[in-house]
């Protein structure tokens, strides 16, 4: 019996995977009852996702060194990260995890200076915007939906999601909102819509900007709702409400105290904050090699008790916290089934590396949102404690008249 094959008959208990390996040679690893075939296509695959396999799995499969014969690479990262779900502990035990000091230190290390900041925004958002149009819903929103009903499309839940975002801003009409990390502008133009509000969107990516810019004169409402490039650091001036969606995983942990002390530095007295972000549900670690690498250089998920911690410091008052669990899987979901049935589009874009690499890194925050240690919080802050209604009853009240107002428009 090899030690791969020992290693995975304990370890990998969701699925059991038969290895076709690069001289005809087989073997079947793993001891779950959900069967899968791959095939190595050199002698150095095996060696290389042992020694570190949370980047040379990913590698391997896209370069082309593994294949999948009978399923795909999501049914593969299911049966690994079912055979470890954080409920059971598995994550925490994991062999490859840093020490704390250690991770805490190297994670301390990764700071991101506006110069960083831009380029590492410019590696995913400005890689085109014809990619994003070919699995996004029609406002573009890249963070996770809202998810009322689990049998709900694409477009549903993202609209569902603007709506939950936007009661809990409390918005009054002519309020002026700041939109930290405004992507390509439909949270802005939303809010405006339902709302009255001005807005304020703020971007690191060429791409988004200049979509967004034309979406919101599109809209009709480009007096109201204007986008610029600019770091959230260098902004000035008082707004009645701030909002960030999908912006605060790209922070970086050094950066925590300096962005809510800044936030709190641009919030009016009696102003409302909502962040939106990817967190942990336990400590937090150091990113996802792979992600880093290739998708989002510089990352970094926070743990609820980081944001916490911060943002107690810059004595803003989290006056409200919700944890999604799930919602985030069901939209990744509805993005990878779109990306396979766009793929000949997306390797004429690119190449099939890409492709397999883009797949990879969708088909992997499935997995991290399923049975991972994922998942997302939507934080609210004031700092004012009389700043909103003493109960939370005006939430539903805003976000059913706002997912009226919204299909009433179609």
């Amino acid at each position: 019996m090899s030690l791969l094959k020992k290693l995975a008959d304990q370890h990998l208990t969701a699925g059991t995977i038969r290895l076709i390996r690069h001289d005809g040679s087989e073997e079947v690893i793993g001891s779950g009852e959900r069967t899968l075939t791959l095939t190595l296509h050199d002698a150095k695959v095996v060696g290389d996702i042992v020694r570190n396999p949370r980047l040379k799995l990913g590698e391997a499969y896209m370069d082309g060194r593994l294949t999948i014969e009978d399923g795909s690479i999501l049914d593969l990262l299911e049966i690994v990260q079912k055979s470890s779900r954080w409920e059971e502990g598995g994550l925490a035990a994991s062999p490859f995890k840093t020490s704390s000091t250690l991770g805490k230190a190297a994670r301390w290390l990764r700071r991101n200076n506006p110069v960083t900041s831009r380029q590492n925004v410019a590696h995913h958002y400005d890689i085109g915007n014809d990619l994003y149009k070919l699995f996004l819903d029609e406002r573009r929103q890249y963070s996770c939906g809202y998810v009322r009903d689990e049998g709900a499309g694409l477009e549903e839940i993202q609209a569902d999601k603007l709506a939950h975002i936007a009661a809990k801003l409390y918005l009054r009409e002519g309020d002026h909102v700041l939109d930290i990390g405004s992507g390509w502008g439909g949270l802005a133009i939303y809010l405006h819509k339902v709302a009255g509000v001005k807005v304020t969107g703020v971007t690191l990516s060429t791409e988004q900007l200049d979509y967004a810019r034309k979406a919101a004169e599109a809209a009709g409402c480009g007096d109201a709702v204007r986008f610029q490039l600019a770091d959230y650091r260098s902004l000035t001036g008082t707004y009645d409400r701030i909002v960030s969606v999908g912006m605060f995983e790209h922070v970086g942990e050094a950066h925590y105290d300096e962005f809510y002390r800044t936030c709190r530095g641009l919030l009016a007295d009696d102003g409302v904050m909502l962040v939106h972000t990817i967190g942990k549900f336990g400590m937090a670690s150091g990113p996802d090699p792979f992600t880093d690498k290739y998708i989002f250089p510089g990352y970094h998920i926070p743990s609820l008790s980081q944001m916490c911690a911060a943002s107690e410091k810059a004595r803003l008052i989290a006056s409200d916290v919700e944890t999604l669990r799930l919602h985030y899987a069901f939209t990744l979901r509805h993005w990878l089934e779109r990306c396979e049935a766009q793929r000949e589009a997306i390797v004429a874009m690119y190449d099939e590396t890409f492709y397999r690499m883009w797949c990879f890194y969708l088909a992997g925050g499935i997995v991290m949102f399923e049975d991972g240690g994922a998942g997302n919080y939507q934080v609210q802050y004031v700092k004012d404690r009389r700043a909103l209604p003493i109960t939370r009853d005006y939430m539903a009240e805003a976000e059913a008249r706002y997912r009226s107002m919204d299909e009433q428009r179609g």
